[in-house]
């Protein structure tokens, strides 16, 4: 089965995840593309950076800018395993890009249609065309079980207590 432009490249993105993942690190991976080459990758590192700021998708946004020497990410497709947070999808608009990608929503923090739509906010002077649910099931699957083994792990820890 040959996969989509959109498949492949969330492909890229889970591949990223899946590094926060090896660091015990919510695996959340995203890649920015341009002109059909990823010009950007990040993944999750907030634990292992002790940062606020080290998400997936502003460690891509920041190597992306320095990829195209213009903070302006025209002309960009952004693909990300969950939906973004606000300081994300605040940045998405910052940045200008014009489309995301999005694997799977996130109905606690998202903030691209699941809590609210901060990518299409018609007051800004910038929107970002929307695509959704591309692998959805394979992005969702990898969170739930990252989830499902870190309460294995905090029980084992409780238990030896």
């Amino acid at each position: 089965m040959r996969l989509t432009e959109e498949e492949k490249y969330m492909k890229e993105a889970i591949r990223q995840a899946r590094k926060a993942w090896k660091l015990q690190e919510v695996p959340i991976g995203c890649v920015i593309v341009k002109d059909g080459k990823v010009i950007a990758r990040g993944y999750n590192r907030r634990n292992t950076d002790k940062n606020t700021l080290a998400h997936a998708e502003l460690q891509a946004i920041r190597k992306a800018s320095r990829a195209v020497g213009d903070w302006r990410l025209e002309g960009c497709t952004m693909y990300i395993t969950l939906e973004p947070c606000q300081m994300c999808a605040g940045a998405i608009v910052q940045a200008r890009i014009p489309k995301v990608v999005i694997g799977s929503r996130n109905p606690k923090a998202g903030c691209a249609g699941s809590i609210l739509n901060l990518l299409n906010i018609p007051e800004f002077n910038h929107q970002v065309e929307l695509t959704e649910g591309v692998l959805e099931e394979e992005c969702s699957a990898m969170l739930t079980e990252f989830f499902r083994e870190l309460r294995e792990r905090r029980k084992k820890v409780l238990t030896k207590s």
